[in-house]
């Protein structure tokens, strides 16, 4: 083989995508150790997209103060390309759910204001283009917390500023836009979102999201209803209808805010990074593609990073493999495209073994270096 490209999402709370990459470039050496191997680390739009993207942009990380998600001051970070034109933010690194500790987990409590933050000291270190990526957040607020901390105030019946939460959607009639940021006029928004679900409703984001954020059956019911009645004074508010929109459920509606306030431009977050990574053309004339993530369902095929990079590799013909740490749904992976689908795993083995860090990258390695000993012996006998 001489081109193998490798863009393996991160097996979560085990290996970053760059050490995956880096495990399986290791296996693919042994045999081929003239072959060129273009590593792409990559990301869906939650966790991890922020290294990615400032390792795409040639830009560099921002260390700023700012608001967890219970209003507690810590230490977060940001990006800003190369270029110094444009801010990449991570939702999860200031708005996360690893942020919250488990017993103090509330989305009726919990708050987008510290990304609030990230965005108005981008946009006073003169950033007018945004890329967010908003996956993984503890918040179910819409978005509310983020654009008070822009400036937007969100009032009651009798004209008093809210305070944060997702226990306030319920109670805002009226949006006071006089004291946003004048610099979001100038600013563009693209947004990484991973998910389709609209803002509200049984497929929304408190009834598909708000339980794994610590809500239970009567906060996800009285969420939902705090967010038909916020969808309708933002369409009175903007004109914009956010309700049934396809993303703006994502991030607990934080889409749905961005949106209706920032007009933003909602992609999938693996196109996105595609697109920023210059993906289609740098694969040119590969001999194969490696791609994968921890764990590989039927959901991997429903807009995740394997799907993904599966569609931009179908365009020019070049065949994927999937790797991951566990798989299910083999033959629906096989039927959509995937040329091969393998286990890390070498045999029966504890979850607390394979999540083990130096474990898994052996694992990494000698799988891809079986794959290719696989295909040189192919080549060796059809000659």
């Amino acid at each position: 083989m001489k081109k193998v490209v490798i863009a393996i999402d991160s097996f979560k709370g085990c290996l970053s995508s760059e050490e995956v990459g880096q495990a399986a470039a290791e296996g693919i050496r042994k045999v081929f150790p003239e072959t060129e191997i273009l590593c792409f680390p990559i990301a869906d739009g939650g966790e991890g997209i922020l290294d990615v993207l400032i390792s795409a942009t040639g830009g560099k990380h921002v260390p700023f103060r700012a608001h967890g998600p219970l209003m507690e001051e810590r230490d977060a970070c940001y990006g800003i390309s190369g270029d110094g034109k444009t801010a990449l933010i991570e939702m999860a690194s200031i708005s996360g759910l690893p942020l919250v500790p488990p017993e103090k987990r509330n989305p009726m409590l919990t708050t987008s204001y510290g990304t609030g933050e990230l965005i108005k000291d981008a946009l006073e270190r003169g950033c007018r283009e945004f890329i967010i990526g908003i996956g993984g957040s503890a918040t179910n607020d819409a978005g509310l917390g983020m654009l008070q901390a822009l400036g937007f105030r969100f009032l009651d019946g009798n004209g008093h500023a809210l305070g944060v939460g997702g226990r306030m959607m319920a109670e805002v009639k009226s949006i006071d836009t006089s004291n946003a940021c004048p610099a979001l006029k100038d600013a563009r928004f693209t947004v990484a979102c991973d998910v389709h679900n609209p803002f509200c409703g049984p497929d929304g984001a408190a009834y598909v999201f708000a339980p794994q954020k610590g809500a239970d059956r009567k906060m996800v019911d009285d969420l939902d209803t705090g967010m038909r009645s916020l969808a309708e004074v933002i369409h009175r508010t903007t004109g914009i209808d956010i309700a049934g929109y396809p993303g703006a459920g994502a991030a607990g509606g934080m889409g749905g805010g961005l949106l209706a306030f920032l007009h933003a431009d909602l992609k999938p977050g693996i196109r996105l990074l595609l697109e920023t990574l210059d993906f289609s053309e740098k694969i040119k004339e590969a001999d194969l593609i490696i791609t994968g993530e921890g764990r590989a369902d039927r959901q991997t095929a429903m807009g995740k990073v394997p799907q993904g990079i599966l569609e931009e590799a179908r365009k020019q013909g070049i065949p994927v493999v999937l790797i991951a740490g566990s798989i299910e749904e083999v033959e629906e992976m096989n039927r959509v495209g995937f040329q091969g689908v393998f286990s890390i795993a070498p045999g029966p083995v504890s979850l607390e073994k394979a999540m083990e860090p130096e474990f898994a990258r052996a694992n990494v390695s000698r799988l891809t270096h079986q794959l290719c000993y696989m295909v040189q012996s192919v080549n060796r006998d059809s000659v």
